[in-house]
């Protein structure tokens, strides 16, 4: 690939493509070796997660409702404080069973709609938090019973660019899978330009995993624009813990950005009819200083942005369900 640069002065990103076509493109299920992706998710699902999973979304948890999810099997509430300090904790009322999810916060206190009950985050009549983390894009809950490993402090965090100079975003979607279906989705980055040939083209991998000193996929890649305009890329993909795969642009237009894929469980382990929350989270930055007007008009650019997620989603989760479903009868393994 060229070089990405710029040479210090103004230069479009735009590339005009002339590539071969979809049908012309050299396959690539010989590079796709199944062990390479075994293999990371291996790796992957050994690192230590500290028990704590992606929830959703920071910007949708108000101050004045509460947000419910259920996590591998827990129901969980969560609310914020005055302060917008994120609590967290069972999401059946101590008193009866109400969900809180349904509850209405007030002055930075949950309280029960079916008979007041009010919760400040503390325990309460056997009602105990769960530890929560805000991370200012995404927020995460602790739930030591489900995740079984040793606890930790904070969730493990992917580096990020600075949050003032960033247009985040961050899609959802619930599939028929376990998590790992969804992280060895994102650790096969050789289907890109044949299975998202309206986002992805010329797409190379250039370097693989080589064990846990270096554990990554290098690729260069070009996001298609319109018709024949593109704008190459090289990236990075790296899994930091169980349920987590990160993107890293290295080099070219929006270096430094990244598009982290969470895979919640929102079934317990071995359920036969697993459901699994994708919680993609696209930190989108830039050094160009038009990239300002970006980030005044972010709360127009993020449906778009989620738009184009979703696009990709509603092809990966078929992906990542036709590979459980696979794995479930025994035709596939894992």
């Amino acid at each position: 690939m060229r070089d990405l640069s710029g040479g210090g002065r103004w230069r479009s990103p735009l590339r005009l493509r002339r590539g071969p076509g979809w049908f012309d493109q050299a396959p690539t299920w010989r590079e796709a070796q199944p062990s390479l992706i075994s293999d990371a998710l291996a790796r992957a699902s050994a690192r230590p997660s500290g028990n704590w999973f992606v929830v959703g979304a920071s910007r949708n948890i108000a101050g004045d409702r509460a947000y419910g999810r259920t996590v591998s099997g827990v129901e969980v509430v969560l609310w914020r404080t005055r302060a917008g300090v994120v609590q967290a904790g069972p999401g059946a009322c101590p008193h009866l069973g109400a969900p809180l999810r349904e509850a209405t916060v007030v002055c930075g206190t949950l309280l029960c709609r079916w008979h007041g009950l009010a919760l400040r985050g503390g325990p309460f009549a056997g009602w105990e938090p769960y530890p929560a983390h805000d991370d200012g894009v995404l927020v995460w809950v602790r739930l030591d019973e489900a995740g079984g490993e040793e606890p930790l402090d904070h969730p493990v965090l992917p580096r990020r660019p600075a949050p003032a100079n960033v247009v985040d975003s961050v899609f959802t979607a619930v599939g028929r899978c376990e998590p790992q279906d969804v992280v060895a989705n994102r650790l096969d980055p050789w289907h890109g330009s044949w299975f998202h040939p309206y986002s992805f083209v010329d797409l190379r991998v250039v370097s693989t995993p080589r064990g846990d000193l270096d554990d990554a996929f290098g690729v260069e890649v070009s996001f298609r624009v319109a018709g024949r305009l593109v704008v190459p890329v090289r990236a990075v993909f790296t899994a930091p813990e169980p349920r987590t795969v990160v993107m890293h642009i290295t080099e070219g237009e929006g270096a430094t950005s990244v598009v982290e894929t969470h895979a919640t469980p929102l079934t317990p382990p071995g359920d036969r009819n697993p459901r699994t929350a994708v919680v993609e989270a696209v930190i989108a930055a830039s050094d160009r200083r038009g990239f300002a007007l970006a980030r005044a008009a972010a709360p127009a650019l993020r449906p778009l942005m989620r738009r184009a997620a979703g696009r990709l989603w509603r092809d990966d989760l078929a992906y990542a369900e036709r590979r459980w479903s696979l794995r479930s009868e025994g035709r596939f393994p894992g």
